[in-house]
């Protein structure tokens, strides 16, 4: 049986890639060469099977790590087979040239190199998604300006969980190649910013809450508002300003379905507008105060 290369298939051109990457590329030919798509073209549909056996083999770590050593092997042999192949098609005239002066002419050095096919360079930008987006996952317009000075827009789909980092890849939508080279590739990294109410530290999350000094005093419960739901938190009598509470498993995703934890910081605060019963309340406060010290 022939050695399949996988990563070819998905349109990817080296194993240099992330598991995002494989996905987005997978959505893209799956969609291209669904069954539902070319009715009756039995090629399309051969071709529907590659890639779903490709996926299956690399998007799982432990079947794409043994077939990365096969395809390295692979690769390899087959650019000695090219590189070989070059050599035997070379000119009958410059290998007499070889021989006698150990160089070819400059003629044939500028004819070789002119002829070389020079794929095209990537293209990489950023994009911004606030924690809760990405966590969700969400759809981005990107706006950029093409090579010949015209504005072209990319649909981003930004999967749910994708990490801090990560880059999406539009295949073919770099810069043009020379000599029928391949165009490069856009790749869109992502980066994540915090809201108002969660900050993303690697996969846990962490949010400040404003508790009363009575509330902090003699202890209460609160209904928080963690990325994915509301929780019920317990705060104990004498909790202090900067005390944290670990939630597990309630942060950010990571892995395949792990979670990072959630972090609540108490913040005392007292209240700028007080009533004129809070105040008296406090003033007792502070001769009880007085007396006891």
């Amino acid at each position: 049986m022939s050695f399949k290369d996988y990563y070819n298939i998905l349109g990817l051109s080296s194993n240099k890639v992330t598991i995002d990457e494989i996905k987005l590329a997978y959505r893209e030919h799956a969609k291209k060469y669904h069954p539902d798509m070319h009715v009756g073209d039995n090629s399309s549909e051969e071709k529907f099977k590659e890639i779903n056996e490709a996926y299956k083999i690399l998007s799982d770590p432990k079947s794409r790590k043994r077939y990365d050593r096969n395809w390295f092997i692979y690769t390899e042999r087959k650019k000695r087979l090219q590189n070989k192949d070059r050599e035997v098609k070379k000119s009958f005239k410059e290998k007499i040239i070889d021989i006698l002066f150990g160089m070819t002419t400059p003629k044939a050095q500028t004819a070789k190199k002119s002829k070389e096919s020079i794929n095209g360079e990537n293209i990489e930008t950023e994009v911004e998604v606030s924690v809760l987006e990405a966590f969700y996952g969400t759809s981005k317009k990107l706006k950029l300006l093409a090579v010949d000075g015209k504005t072209k827009t990319f649909n981003l789909n930004i999967p749910a969980g994708i990490q801090a980092g990560d880059k999406i890849r539009f295949i073919g939508q770099g810069k043009p190649g020379k000599n029928n080279g391949d165009r490069g590739d856009l790749l869109v990294k992502v980066k994540i910013t915090d809201t108002k109410d969660f900050k993303l530290v690697g996969a846990d999350i962490y949010r400040e809450i404003s508790i009363t000094p009575w509330q902090a005093a003699l202890g209460t419960k609160l209904n928080i508002e963690a990325i994915d739901g509301e929780i019920t938190l317990v705060i104990p009598k004498g909790t202090e300003s900067g005390e944290r509470f670990i939630i597990k498993d309630k942060g950010y995703k990571f892995g395949r379905g792990n979670r990072g934890n959630f972090y609540i910081i108490t913040k005392i605060v007292v209240p700028k507008n007080l009533t004129e019963k809070q105040l008296k309340v406090y003033k007792e406060l502070k001769e009880i105060d007085e007396k006891i010290s």
